[in-house]
C-alpha cells in the first residue's frame, strides 16, 4: 500500500533485494557523514552497512520488524526510512520500539519524517500496540520533531552514545501512547 505526496511515496518493505540494500546503505552513509548518531561511526564500511540492512530485512521476513521507506516519486530513490521493532518480551507485547528514523539530507523539511511516523503509528495500532518508545540525540532536529508530533519526553541520559566522530552525546527517551480501538 502506498501513501503519496507530490514528491514521495511511503511504502512498507516486505522483500529484500540487492538494490534495496544498496539504497539503504547509501542512505546510511549520507546520515553518518552528516554526523547523526545512528549506531555507526565515521569509519563505517559498505560491508558493515550492508550487513546491518541484511539483518534488518531478515527480521522483516520473520515479522520481528516492520520497515517503512519513503521514495522520491521521480527517481524512485529511497529518501527516508523508519523501523518498528515488535520482537519484544512477552510482558511487553503491548508496545513497539521505533528505530532508525533516517531522512536523506537532500530531502529534509519536506514532511517525510512526519509521514513515516504517521504510517508507523497506523501499523502499530493495527498490530494492537498501545505504546511506542524511541530515543534520539538530545537537542537534535529529530528531538524537536518528535515533540511537535505528540511524543512525550521521559528523560535524558548524558553521554549515552557517541556521535560518528567519537564525541559523546546525550540521548532523550520518548514515548507515545496510542488510542487503540477496543
Amino acid at each position: 500500500m502506498l501513501t503519496s505526496n507530490t514528491d514521495f511515496v511511503i511504502e512498507e518493505i516486505k522483500e529484500s533485494s540487492d538494490i534495496l540494500i544498496n539504497e539503504l546503505t547509501n542512505l546510511t552513509f549520507n546520515i553518518v557523514q552528516g554526523g547523526a548518531s545512528v549506531g555507526f561511526m565515521d569509519d563505517l564500511t559498505v560491508e558493515q552497512a550492508n550487513r546491518f540492512w541484511t539483518e534488518v530485512l531478515d527480521k522483516v521476513k520473520q515479522h520481528k520488524t516492520v520497515l517503512i521507506v519513503a521514495k522520491n516519486n521521480v527517481t524512485n530513490q529511497i529518501t527516508g526510512t523508519v523501523q518498528l521493532q515488535t520482537d519484544l518480551p512477552y510482558n511487553q507485547a503491548h508496545r513497539a520500539d521505533v528505530a532508525k528514523m533516517l531522512v536523506h539530507s537532500d530531502f529534509r523539511r519536506m514532511g517525510i519524517a512526519q509521514k513515516l511516523l504517521q504510517r508507523i503509528e497506523k501499523i502499530a495500532i493495527a498490530l494492537n500496540k498501545t505504546l511506542m518508545v524511541l530515543d534520539t540525540v538530545t537537542g537534535s532536529p529529530a528531538y524537536f520533531m518528535y515533540q511537535k508530533y505528540g511524543w512525550t519526553i521521559v528523560g535524558d541520559i548524558p553521554n549515552y552514545a557517541l556521535l560518528p566522530n567519537g564525541l559523546p552525546c546525550s540521548t532523550t527517551y520518548f514515548y507515545k501512547s496510542l488510542n487503540n480501538p477496543a
